[in-house]
């Protein structure tokens, strides 16, 4: 759907920041609502929409019982 937000689980990614999942949340508001920057009647709307998409990720990434975690790689 919306190719610029990024997988935030592992392995596919670590260290996941709060920025993060806030950025991918605004990606999918901005994706699904058709705005970029909403007008001031919708300032309102289209943030409580963020927050609830940020919120509901770190839920869904706190709650993921993944198998097989990634093996440390050796450093060179």
């Amino acid at each position: 759907m919306c190719r610029s937000i990024k997988t935030l689980r592992e392995p596919y990614a670590s260290d996941v920041t709060d920025e993060d999942v806030r950025a991918a949340a605004l990606q999918y508001v901005r994706k699904v609502s058709g705005f970029r920057l909403p007008s001031a009647r919708n300032a309102e709307a289209f943030e409580r929409a963020v927050d609830a998409i940020a919120a509901a990720t770190q839920t869904l990434l706190g709650d993921l019982q993944l198998t097989h975690l990634p093996r440390e790689r050796p450093q060179t």
